[in-house]
């Protein structure tokens, strides 16, 4: 007798389990959560900031093969004008002792020399092993 009370009891637990997890699935939208499934990443917001790689919304120079003037550095600003080397880590360029952050990549390369203007930043942190931060906002060829 002890038996069958026992497997009816599993029986109705499994009737009464199988019921609420057909709930919601006709539609296909649901989830076992009811939250809707999720089926794309957002896409990042193009006019967020990154300061360690600032975008410059005008170019320094026009490109090449055609004319036109060259904008002022911004109030505030540093402008150095060297030759860029390579740091000990991978993509790390330094200028007079200065890590150069962001700028076109194009002209930032080691070995080129350059007019280049930005900030100083020394309490940014960084993974290179050497020099004094310096966010880059324009950089030309010298």
């Amino acid at each position: 007798m002890r038996t069958i009370r026992l497997a009816a009891s599993a029986l109705i637990v499994c009737a009464a389990l199988s019921a609420c997890g057909g709930q919601g699935a006709s539609d296909g939208a649901a989830t076992p959560t009811g939250a809707a499934p999720v089926t794309s990443q957002p896409s990042p917001d193009p006019t967020a900031s990154d300061p360690v790689n600032p975008v410059d919304p005008m170019p320094t120079a026009p490109p090449k093969g055609t004319a036109g003037p060259i904008k002022p550095p911004p109030a505030g600003a540093t402008t150095l004008t060297g030759t860029i080397q390579a740091g000990v880590e991978p993509n790390c360029l330094l200028l007079d002792g200065n890590l150069l952050l962001g700028g076109p990549r194009d002209v930032l390369r080691p070995g080129a020399r350059v007019i280049v203007t930005g900030r100083s930043q020394p309490d940014l942190m960084t993974t290179c092993q050497q020099g004094t931060p310096f966010v880059v906002e324009t950089a030309r060829p010298a």
